[in-house]
């Protein structure tokens, strides 16, 4: 099946479960499974970060984040629609008793740092302390600018704000950028990285940080059920996505860009965006009847449009460039018979 619903429904190659059955292990919890330590370092060292702890999920990775800087009773400021705020069950406030304050995202996924400051409270007992800065990277594809990463720190610093990155696809905006990891994450407290989206490993985040940032993270992991015991096969998964599924990423990027432009060819389709793997459109005409024919063909849309009638789109490493031609194929097959 072509399945373009998105990213996080890659299956291992068969490399990585060759990697991953040969991987040494141990008990993570009591801190002895080599594998999961080489990939923490692995990627700590290209965040250019102290530590790193190993998650199975990147929501519980981002609660380690948010969790590790706050404390009950403290805010965290967010982008309305970013994943830490709209897409992760509300732990930073049912698990955390952190207030999340959430502001609208620029076109370009920024958060406009004048509003930022506006949001911050007073040092007042009637309001909640704000400690905590969230961005996202990338944010529905888009990429967020250098020179935009580049004020982060001076201004948490001026405001007494710690500052964290959901780097979920913060290696889609290493590719579109062409910088290292550390380019990016120098200008945050902490990152959360995902291993299971395009770079292909069946689970697993790691958060980056502090060495007294991750060590309360660890307090906190343990304490959500995230200690895992012999985690060494499936960090090992990461350690062969971060080793051969990096440089990769540009065909995603492509792909993406192929099949926007294959879709906009048609009348019936309307291209809202595209940035780096995630193309939105609109379908103007026969959306369920168009996904029931493609499932025939064996392509998988998503099932239904969001609530303002926009359809995602995400290409990943199980996709190839006939595999967007053959879509495309079929829905301009498709309409010509209406």
């Amino acid at each position: 099946m072509i399945d373009l619903r998105s990213d996080t429904v890659t299956k291992p190659s068969t490399g990585m479960l060759e990697y991953m059955l040969k991987a040494e292990l141990g008990d993570d919890v009591f801190g002895e499974d080599p594998t999961v330590t080489k990939l923490e370092e692995q990627i700590a060292g290209m965040a250019g970060m102290e530590a790193a702890v190993f998650s199975p999920t990147g929501t519980q990775s981002n609660l380690l984040g948010i969790m590790s800087h706050c404390q009950r009773g403290d805010e965290y400021i967010v982008g309305q629609t970013a994943h830490t705020y709209m897409f992760e069950g509300g732990g930073a406030a049912i698990l955390g008793s952190i207030q999340p304050q959430p502001l609208d995202f620029d076109l370009d996924g920024t958060l406009d740092l004048d509003k930022v400051y506006m949001a911050i409270k007073p040092d007042d007992f009637h309001f909640a302390r704000t400690k905590l800065l969230c961005l996202e990277n990338t944010t529905t594809g888009r990429v967020l600018p250098l020179d935009y990463l580049k004020k982060i720190p001076a201004f948490c610093k001026e405001n007494k704000l710690a500052s964290h990155l959901d780097g979920a696809r913060v290696f889609n905006a290493v590719s579109k950028l062409g910088v290292n990891l550390e380019t990016i994450t120098q200008h945050f407290d902490s990152v959360s990285v995902c291993l299971s989206k395009g770079l292909g490993a069946p689970l697993g985040s790691i958060l980056c940080g502090s060495k007294e940032l991750i060590k309360e993270a660890r307090k906190w992991r343990k304490m959500l059920g995230g200690g895992m015991r012999q985690a060494g096969i499936v960090a090992a998964a990461g350690i062969y996505a971060l080793e051969h599924n990096i440089e990769r990423l540009r065909e995603d990027h492509d792909n993406a860009e192929l099949l926007a432009k294959g879709l906009g060819e048609i009348d019936a389709i309307q291209i809202i965006a595209i940035n780096t793997n995630i193309l939105l459109i609109k379908v103007n005409k026969n959306y369920p009847e168009l996904r029931e024919e493609l499932f025939k063909n064996g392509v998988i849309f998503p099932k239904t449009a969001n609530k303002a009638g926009i359809i995602r789109l995400v290409t990943h490493l199980d996709v190839s460039t006939d595999d967007i031609l053959k879509t495309t194929n079929l829905i301009k097959a498709f309409y010509h018979k209406q």
